[in-house]
């Protein structure tokens, strides 16, 4: 099949990517000249794991191609995939802009039948809107093509997005038309061999899906993270709460961990943009309201037990070890390492920061200054720091040489937003652990 995909940022790029690799024939279209042109000769504006190799082979196979002309896009693809960003507008709602460029777009150049798809999160109603952009471009040429509109949200994790594409849990489509609902199914079809995964709905149905999708998980973690706060004031292990919660069937493993609150360019912008539909239809989400607030307190809860440690922060320096709102990926969009570094750069600190990927994205976000040293390693951000403050749960600072942090480490204290580690275990190195929703561990 041929498919046009518009926007080549995660979604755009890694939906067009794993197509190309079932054998469609896949155009990616972006008004960015740059980014295509660099897509052009392999270079991956983003870092995905095991994205670079997909996009290699495609590109090499002639399956995957580039464009900055809508006009050839359209005339393209009998699918059209709309994969535009929707940034938060100034009320929290969900920017449309590009969206509805993109239909318009669509319907400027298309040369006949298109099924025009949604793949963007966009909120209840958007799809609406996508129809009657392109009805009027078609008037406007004084053509009657036929097309259909598509709701097919995405569910992909940044760090594991080409193998959440290629192993979809579900693939929710929001479509009345049954041509439209047939191309679709072709699309899919390899995708699911093993078992039918495709849940089709009214297309409303599935742009809301997507967002109380986010919205649920959201509001695990900002649960996990209310408790914590009682978990420490009861003298209480939230690590031991959260296994006894997470053993019972209905409630499950995934998404229990307290923290310092959840970041990214999903949930942030999806829990703001429903809040803000619901109040436009009258029936406001008190519930997401309060997981909002949460988690806007719990990104500054390191900072508060660093002040409660210390006192007066001016002048001390913090080791960060993760600056990605989560580990696999450079995303610093609304990560809680912004969050802390902002803090205690506001009280006179200053921060030597380890990540092993995200340092560009950092320098790019903050440029060159005094109270930010860059580290090329964890212990090299550790050396002559007041304290070790972790943010991103990488892997390789699960298991750290705890005698070594301290050797480096002006005073031996560890102030853990992950709860990576057994409290006893930093104690026994001689380390001051505090962590999240659990008591104070040596010192």
């Amino acid at each position: 099949m041929k498919v046009t995909i518009i926007g080549t940022g995660y979604v755009g790029l890694v939906t067009g990517a794993c197509l190309a690799d079932m054998g469609n024939e896949v155009l990616c279209l972006d008004i960015d000249a740059g980014k295509i042109e660099r897509l052009r000769q392999g270079i991956i504006p983003i870092h995905e794991p095991g994205l670079e190799p997909v996009v290699r082979r495609n590109v090499e196979a002639g399956r995957l191609s580039f464009t900055t002309d809508p006009k050839q896009a359209a005339e393209f693809g009998l699918i059209q995939m709309i994969a535009v960003g929707t940034p938060p507008d100034e009320d929290g709602s969900a920017d449309l802009r590009h969206v509805l460029a993109a239909a318009r777009g669509i319907g400027r150049h298309m040369p006949g039948y298109r099924v025009i798809v949604d793949k963007s999160t966009v909120p209840v109603g958007t799809g609406d809107r996508v129809e009657q952009a392109v009805a009027e471009e078609l008037a406007a040429r004084g053509v009657a093509h036929g097309f259909s509109v598509v709701s097919n949200p995405e569910f992909l994790k940044e760090g594991a997005a080409v193998d959440d594409c290629m192993k979809p849990d579900r693939i929710v489509l929001g479509v009345s038309d049954p041509q439209a609902e047939a191309v679709m199914r072709e699309l899919y079809q390899p995708f699911q061999r093993n078992h039918e995964r495709t849940l089709v709905m009214s297309r409303r149905a599935a742009e809301l899906t997507k967002y109380a999708a986010n919205a649920m998980l959201a509001t695990r973690i900002s649960f996990m993270n209310d408790l914590s706060r009682l978990s420490e004031a009861v003298g209480v292990d939230i690590e031991d709460v959260r296994q006894g919660i997470g053993s019972d069937p209905r409630i499950g493993w995934s998404f229990l961990y307290a923290g310092t609150g959840y970041g990214g360019s999903c949930f942030p912008k999806d829990v703001q943009a429903l809040i803000r539909t619901a109040e436009e239809q009258g029936t406001p989400l008190r519930l997401l309201k309060a997981v909002e607030a949460v988690n806007e307190d719990q990104k500054s809860v390191l900072v508060r037990k660093a002040r409660a440690r210390f006192g007066s922060l001016a002048g001390r320096r913090f080791a960060l070890w993760g600056l990605a709102f989560k580990p696999n990926t450079d995303d610093m969009r609304e990560a809680p390492a912004r969050a802390v570094m902002q803090a205690l750069w506001a009280e006179g600190a200053s921060v030597a920061a380890y990540d092993p990927i995200a340092a560009d994205e950092c320098r790019r976000l903050y440029g060159e200054r005094a109270d930010l040293v860059l580290a090329a390693s964890p212990l090299e951000a550790v050396r002559g720091a007041d304290a070790l403050v972790i943010v991103t749960e990488w892997k390789e600072f699960r298991s750290p040489s705890f005698d070594e942090i301290r050797a480096r480490l002006n005073q031996p204290v560890i102030f853990d937003g992950r709860n990576l580690y057994d409290p006893a275990t930093v104690a026994r190195h001689g380390l001051e652990y505090h962590s999240i929703g659990r008591p104070v561990a040596g010192g």
